[in-house]
């Protein structure tokens, strides 16, 4: 069978990874090859690895049996029908990373690091009066939206902080809010809201919920921009409705230059790089191996997907 490989691996994982596939697969890199060789390429291959344009899926080879995705998230396939082939996205790679990320930003935001960082670009010190505006995490009343690998992993960080923490989804045995108006009755007695919800639940943060909010409330995302009403988000820290933001993503990748989030001193933005880590495409390339050595030897796969069903 032939393997496309549509993540751009370096040389030495592109070679290790030759290395530890069966010796009677082809494996078929996209970054070595022009474009029209690429399409080709993807249309005769049996397996794929990564997210090859939606549009390509036009003329996926009807003989297509597994795609592993390099992503948790998959929205921009939902509409791909593929009959037979297993699908599997990398649900739980980007757990840990993302919870790091989203609980460093809340630091920084509530320590003052972003300030400080910014102090010392300029050489200026402030100092005292700094130590009176600064917050702490500890105690605070938190809810979490979504009940998945990312939401789970956020909490156990939380745990050591000694949280008050409150988890959203409609039936996870870990959660405690099933619904949108149970959500709306303890926004305003909530310190921190932490969205870990992906793509499918587009809009679910409304403008009611972020006026709900207490003045002292900080928003942070490190699901997806789309689910949150991303104008009213704005507006409201304009207002000073609520204290501050900590995205790690925005409704528009990358961010446009005139949106005024970048210009808001109450908001920490990290660029959408919360998956990331050194060894990020070591794991992918691991993960694949692992994942396709299962279903040549007909056992279950790890994180299968159903595409249409968004799970």
């Amino acid at each position: 069978m032939q393997i496309f490989v549509n993540t751009p691996l370096n040389e030495a994982l592109r070679q290790k990874l030759r290395q530890q596939l069966p010796a009677e697969h082809t494996v078929f890199f996209k970054v070595e090859h022009t474009e029209e060789q690429q399409r080709a390429g993807f249309r005769q291959s049996q397996i794929i690895l990564g997210n090859p344009p939606a549009a390509w899926f036009e003329e996926v080879s009807p003989d297509l049996q597994f795609w592993q995705l390099d992503s948790a998230g998959f929205d921009g396939f939902r509409h791909i029908s593929l009959s037979g082939a297993i699908v599997c996205n990398l649900a739980d790679y980007f757990s840990i990373p993302c919870a790091e990320t989203i609980i460093a930003g809340i630091m920084a935001f509530y320590r003052g690091v972003d300030e400080l960082t910014l102090l010392k670009a300029e050489k200026r010190w402030v100092g005292a009066p700094l130590r009176f505006r600064l917050n702490l995490l500890t105690g605070k009343r938190v809810v979490i939206l979504g009940a998945g690998s990312i939401g789970q992993a956020v909490k156990k960080m939380l745990a050591g902080f000694d949280c008050d923490i409150s988890m959203v989804a409609r039936s996870h045995p870990s959660a405690n809010i099933h619904s949108p108006e149970a959500l709306l009755e303890v926004l305003p007695e909530t310190d921190l809201v932490i969205n870990c919800l992906p793509g499918m639940a587009k809009g679910f943060f409304t403008a009611e919920m972020i006026d709900a909010l207490p003045a002292t409330a900080v928003f942070a995302n490190v699901g997806r921009g789309t689910t949150v009403d991303e104008e009213a988000l704005i507006k409201a820290l304009q207002e000073k409705r609520i204290a501050g933001a900590v995205l790690d993503v925005t409704e528009t990748e990358p961010l446009p230059s005139d949106n005024p989030l970048w210009e808001m001193p109450h908001v920490v933005l990290t660029q959408h790089t919360g998956g990331g880590q050194a060894s990020e495409d070591e794991g992918k390339v691991r993960f694949f191996v692992k994942n396709l050595t299962r279903f040549l030897e007909g056992k279950p796969v790890e994180n299968q997907i159903n595409l249409s069903r968004g799970y």
